[in-house]
């Protein structure tokens, strides 16, 4: 099941129109997910009254399958259920037992999941866990493993919107493709930016690529359009000058640089709309930019020799390595970069 699955699954218990299953395995690498998802059956467990007495948090690292499993089939105390989250599943599955007459420990899990109690809610936790083994093959027949995989780059303005959408705010222009750029992949940066611009532009109001220079960037996204326009007339004069105005500290080239390739990325767009018979106008809303910038994005592109925008792209990741790699001022570092460009 998805993380929205389970944790509408645990929504329906709280209500008291759905039941809990008794063990869940929470398996993938986006963390965030992991944590919501965990978070979402503990409420529903109603463990918090009884936290003290019936709730464990245990690591694989520090404790044994079997001792799980007898936790787990330890009565309660003055409450329904138990809770035992186990975190670092995923090291039982390198485990090489010396004795084959021991079961592997997910082995063990898998004969406890096949005849559970009713009284504990039983939560495995861990990034990877081999497919092929007894758990994850009874996991997926019976529907209680959860997959937190991380979203694709294409996913995450989708995401961005709903989870906008979900705190009572619209978005507007191209910030939800800027603010993937800017602060993805991780769900964790990316939901923290979206929190910031909730609290900064206020209830029912729309997020725009203004609240995103406030509060992310601290760079306006339409100079950053200036200064794209500037490299794509080959004016270095002018482009430099931009990129001094909108430079405003040391620190500001990695968020500059990432701005600079969600624009970038939003003329690829464009362009390969353009040439699969898209007017200006669609072509513009397929690629994030608001259509009242299409005539000026049309332009842009229009200046371009074929193949220029790839070639800046890989100027881009250059740069990246550089700011991230060496002490170079990240200022001096993005001014190699547009000069390269505007070459």
């Amino acid at each position: 099941m998805t993380p929205e699955q389970a944790i509408a699954e645990a929504e329906a218990a709280i209500a008291g129109h759905g039941v809990l299953r008794p063990v869940y395995v929470i398996v993938g690498e986006e963390q965030w997910f992991a944590d919501r998802v965990v978070a979402a059956l503990r409420r529903a467990s109603d463990v918090e009254r009884t936290a003290g007495f019936n709730l464990q948090r245990l690591h694989a690292s520090e404790t044994s399958a079997e001792s799980v499993v007898a936790d787990a089939r330890t009565m309660p105390m003055m409450a329904r259920r138990r809770v035992l989250i186990v975190q670092g599943v995923d090291r039982w599955d390198k485990d090489k037992r010396e004795d084959d007459s021991r079961a592997h420990p997910l082995d063990v899990l898998a004969d406890y999941a096949a005849s559970p109690v009713d009284s504990a809610l039983l939560l495995l936790v861990g990034p990877k866990i081999n497919g092929s083994r007894r758990l994850m093959r009874a996991a997926k027949k019976e529907d209680f493993v959860v997959s937190c995989e991380p979203l694709r780059r294409h996913e995450l303005p989708r995401w961005i919107v709903a989870t906008a959408r979900s705190l009572g705010h619209p978005l507007r222009g191209g910030a939800a493709e800027s603010l993937a750029e800017l602060c993805g992949p991780e769900l964790a940066t990316v939901a923290d930016a979206v929190e910031r611009l909730s609290l900064y532009v206020g209830p029912g109001m729309p997020i725009d690529e203004d609240a995103l220079a406030a509060t992310i960037t601290r760079v306006r996204l339409d100079d950053v359009w200036a200064l794209v326009d500037a490299m794509a007339a080959r004016d270095l004069k002018k482009t430099l000058a931009t990129l001094a105005d909108v430079s405003s500290s040391r620190d500001e080239g990695p968020r500059l640089l990432g701005a600079i390739g969600s624009r970038v990325r939003q003329l690829l767009k464009y362009e390969a709309q353009r040439r699969a018979g898209e007017g200006p106008s669609e072509a513009a809303r397929l690629a994030g930019v608001a259509p009242f910038k299409a005539q000026d994005i049309e332009r842009t592109v229009a200046r371009l020799p074929r193949g220029t925008l790839e070639r800046w792209l890989m100027l881009m990741a250059e740069a990246d390595l550089a700011l991230k790699g060496s002490r170079r001022d990240g200022e001096d570092v993005l001014a190699t970069m547009l000069t390269a460009m505007c070459r």
